[in-house]
């Protein structure tokens, strides 16, 4: 049990004093990056799903 303690504690120490934790400016701005990047990559990807699609259905005469 002492071991689990020591666990916790060690781990909360180093949350609290050993871990840079990002600004709330730096964190919005990385999320807006993200965000948009995984826009810009799906977008692509369901264009790449609509052309292949047509041009399945002009090789297939669908």
């Amino acid at each position: 049990m002492d071991r689990i303690k020591f666990y916790v504690l060690e781990s909360y120490n180093e949350l609290i004093n050993k871990v840079t934790w990002p600004t709330w400016t730096n964190l919005y701005g990385n999320t807006v990056v993200v965000v948009i990047t995984s826009l810009i990559f799906a977008l692509l990807i369901v264009l790449m799903d609509i052309i292949s699609k047509g041009v399945l259905t002009q090789i297939y005469g669908i």
